[in-house]
């Protein structure tokens, strides 16, 4: 009985590290994360239940062997709900990186075990070793980082050779969001004068900006538009060291990752790392905080452009009259096309950076009307049903969801029902349940139904929804995961119908 506690600890131990691991790659191998996501689904409905089950049986093995199988088996059977072949945004990859944390994370816990059953404490300790894989998982995760680090500073000195060698010029684009749609654009409106790369998807940090650079920057490149991400101070600082800017932009500041920095003032001066050595600074002065930011840096000398697209006295004006887009530079008509489901303010940005690396005006102008689509950000889908899709999945924010609903409405036919599916914004840190609370009431007000997704942020939506008077409110749906509302929408709307899709959490979110 004795071995067999043992043994069911271990086993319980490798699903467990198989769950965590799953969480540590998806969240980017950050340390903490696999033990923050335990504890939002341990904390659930039957889940902490079946965790009290899972520390009792621990507790009592050093009385009965049983108790430990017992325990060992909660853990091994939990947390419910938390998907055992994971679908969205895909399965676990077995790369170079994970295989060395399961290796490290397996490893410490067998020597553990065995010293401890060699001491007669193996049942207990093996309990134990289960029930903390996310904590083991997430000190491997920092163990490791100084050796990651140092694996990839060699890719990023050949980054940095590559870069002298070419010698483009260096575009980078930061923000809280918009980076990648102002990316893409900035790219569409170069393409006529320049040769340019812009980095790949949301290629962003140090290990997908340097294998950009190493794998696609070919001789002649003019431009190279690198899109900068970070999780916390001195991270972008860290990737101008070696990817130097010649022109850098800020795109806005809000409170996504707000549970990481704390403060949007403390997004504000990580983002701002980006413009250190930068000849000149692109921002959109719709965000206060970046006009308030613009007229500090010209006080110190520096060479900025104001974009926007509501403040009419900035340099670059991207603004909508009535159904055109027209683009204005210092007030004066620089073209103009028909108005795209485009973020207005970030074609403003991406005509910035255009101007300012020297592209022609006729050729911003003449791009202006083909700017491309952007996959999973407010683009238009049709459905089997016949329905209109927009799909606002790759992430949100609040001033992308309510531009999202704009965009519903947009497109929206009179009579036809307006469906929003939305499992709700995340990692807005202490404003996530208000913010949440006012997306939901808006969604409500505006929608027919309104279909909400999982348990992350169901409270905060259901609370908003409900202030919302029984006349006007949308009705309210709620589903445990998206491909439920996908069902849905299949057998409840049809042609007229229009459903945005806002946001799309991975399925490691309860």
């Amino acid at each position: 009985m004795t071995a067999a506690a043992v043994v069911a600890g271990l086993v319980a131990a490798a699903l467990a590290d198989w769950r965590w691991l799953l969480v540590a790659q998806r969240e980017h191998y950050l340390a903490g994360s696999a033990t923050r996501f335990a504890l939002r689904w341990w904390r659930r409905g039957p889940n902490l239940v079946l965790a009290g089950a899972a520390v009792l049986g621990v507790v009592l093995s050093p009385i009965t062997p049983a108790a430990g199988i017992v325990g060992a088996l909660a853990v091994a059977a939990g947390p419910f709900g938390f998907p055992v072949r994971p679908r969205s945004p895909g399965p676990l990859v077995w790369t170079t990186r994970l295989r060395t944390v399961a290796a490290v994370t397996g490893g410490i816990q067998i020597v553990v075990v065995a010293g401890a059953a060699l001491i007669g404490a193996g049942v207990p300790v093996a309990g134990i070793v289960a029930l903390v894989s996310p904590l083991t998982v997430d000190g491997v995760l920092a163990g490791l980082r100084p050796l990651e680090d140092r694996r990839a500073g060699r890719f990023v000195e050949q980054a940095r050779r590559r870069l002298e060698a070419v010698g483009p010029d260096v575009v980078a684009i930061t923000g809280s969001y918009g980076k990648t749609t102002t990316k893409r654009y900035a790219a569409h409106l170069m393409a006529g004068a320049k040769r340019v790369v812009p980095s790949p998807a949301s290629f962003n940090n140090r290990a997908g900006l340097s294998r950009a650079v190493n794998e696609q920057l070919a001789p002649g490149t003019e431009v190279f538009i690198a899109e900068m991400g970070t999780y916390g101070p001195g991270e972008i600082a860290a990737l101008v060291e070696w990817c130097r800017p010649r022109v850098a932009a800020i795109t806005a500041i809000g409170p996504v990752h707000l549970e990481r920095f704390g403060t949007e003032d403390a997004i504000l001066r990580a983002k701002a790392e980006i413009l250190e050595g930068a000849d000149v600074a692109v921002l959109n002065v719709d965000d206060p905080r970046l006009a308030a930011l613009a007229g500090d840096l010209e006080r110190a000398g520096r060479t900025v452009v104001r974009s926007a697209s509501v403040d009419r006295s900035a340099e670059v004006v991207a603004t909508a009259d009535g159904d055109r887009l027209v683009l204005l530079r210092s007030g004066v008509t620089l073209g103009a096309a028909s108005l795209p489901d485009a973020p207005l303010e970030d074609v403003a940005v991406a005509a910035a950076l255009a101007l300012a690396v020297g592209v022609p005006t006729e050729t911003v102008a003449a791009a202006l009307g083909s700017l491309p689509e952007v996959p999973n950000r407010r683009t238009l889908t049709p459905l089997s049903t016949g329905a209109v899709a927009v799909d606002d999945t790759f992430n949100s924010n609040p001033a992308g969801c309510r531009a999202a609903l704009a965009t519903m409405a947009r497109h929206a036919t009179a009579g036809g029902r307006r469906v929003v599916v939305t499992p709700g914004m995340v990692e807005l840190g202490p404003v996530q349940v208000e913010e949440n609370r006012r997306w939901a009431a808006l969604a409500a007000r505006q929608a027919t139904h309104v279909l909400l997704v999982g348990a992350t942020n169901r409270a905060a939506l259901l609370a908003g929804a409900a202030e919302v008077a029984d006349a006007e409110r949308a009705v309210v749906v709620v589903v445990d995961r998206h491909d439920q509302a996908v069902r849905w929408v299949r057998a409840h709307t049809g042609p007229a119908d229009i459903v945005l899709y806002e946001n799309q959490l991975p399925d490691h979110y309860p």
